[in-house]
């Protein structure tokens, strides 16, 4: 005989599943050198506590130093990826990196075009390794394809010029909302306007980032130039303000802890082989210094410790 159960018996719950961490697509190149393509994207969207759903277009045959040849991925293959995921996964944001030609453009547009309400950060690297009559396509259906599903457009100063404004013939450069006036034609709402170089004292250089609409510039962040030359620097930048989207984070706040996360990367940077320096999407986790090693560091003019503050336990400011 059982008894019947009374208020004091224990009631089983089931734990509940802790919620997924945001989920961001990218669709990006393989860069095996890791510095930057989706094994940059993975890593940053990581860094910044989301979950990267990469998605191939590209196989890129680069070092540290430069970029040689490059086999894009089919346009089936790359649409079979994404659609593959996409019936299973709940998306936050996009991100779109360098997609190989203009057939893979086509390709990732028509997959964009059914989540309209999901934000795209759209990264425009420098593509000038790439011949002449390959680059033209893919820059024209970047614009007619792309730009308009854009949210965020990111790129560096001269890289969006000649991407957006290629017969601007003045002796002064274009400013930020200018160039978000360029692509607010196309249908882009931001652009993210990186190495918009600014004058400096004596030997100091420094370099403005600044996020415009085509209504004027909104927000943005002055660091001081490295004088290191740094490879995967946009598309940290372009995925952690993807992840930061993704996560909620209104564009203001966001771009600027993009920022702030890319200045404590390349400053973390680590020099894998004999060309540039590769953004430590990591430095937050780094262990701290020894006391020898943190002496050497002061010496050879590493930041002083006052500016550690803004970074996470543990961590150290530090080249490698």
């Amino acid at each position: 005989m059982t008894s019947d159960p009374t208020a004091s018996d224990p009631i089983e719950s089931t734990p509940e599943e802790p919620p997924a961490p945001a989920c961001v697509m990218c669709f990006n190149a393989s860069d095996a050198s890791g510095a930057g393509g989706n094994a940059g994207d993975i890593a940053t969207i990581a860094a910044m506590g989301a979950h990267a759903l990469p998605v191939l277009t590209s196989v890129v045959l680069r070092d540290s130093a430069e970029v040689f040849d490059q086999h894009p991925i089919e346009p089936d293959v790359v649409v079979e990826q994404a659609r593959t995921v996409l019936e299973d996964v709940t998306l936050a944001a996009w991100k779109v990196g360098f997609l190989g030609n203009a057939d893979n453009v086509a390709a990732v547009a028509e997959i964009l075009s059914d989540y309209p309400d999901v934000p795209l950060v759209a990264y425009m690297p420098n593509l000038g390794w790439i011949d002449e009559d390959e680059l033209q396509p893919y820059l024209e259906a970047w614009r007619e394809l792309i730009l308009p599903a854009a949210e965020v457009l990111v790129g560096n100063h001269k890289t969006l010029t000649d991407f957006l404004l290629p017969d601007w013939d003045n002796e002064r450069a274009p400013s930020a909302r200018e160039l978000a006036v360029a692509a607010g034609e196309h249908g882009t709402r931001y652009v993210l306007v990186t190495g918009v170089m600014l004058p400096g004292k004596g030997k100091e250089q420094w370099i403005d980032n600044v996020l415009a609409s085509p209504q004027g510039a909104i927000t943005g962040e002055k660091f001081e130039l490295f004088e290191a030359g740094f490879v995967g620097a946009g598309d940290t930048l372009s995925a952690a303000l993807a992840a930061l989207l993704a996560s909620g984070a209104e564009l203001s706040a966001a771009v600027g802890e993009a920022l702030q996360f890319l200045d404590q990367s390349l400053d973390a940077g680590f020099r894998p082989g004999m060309g540039n320096v590769v953004p430590d999407r990591f430095f937050w986790a780094l262990p701290p210094a020894e006391e020898g090693e943190a002496e050497a560091a002061d010496a050879a003019g590493a930041e002083p410790d006052g500016n550690d503050e803004a970074l996470p336990p543990g961590a150290s400011r530090r080249v490698h």
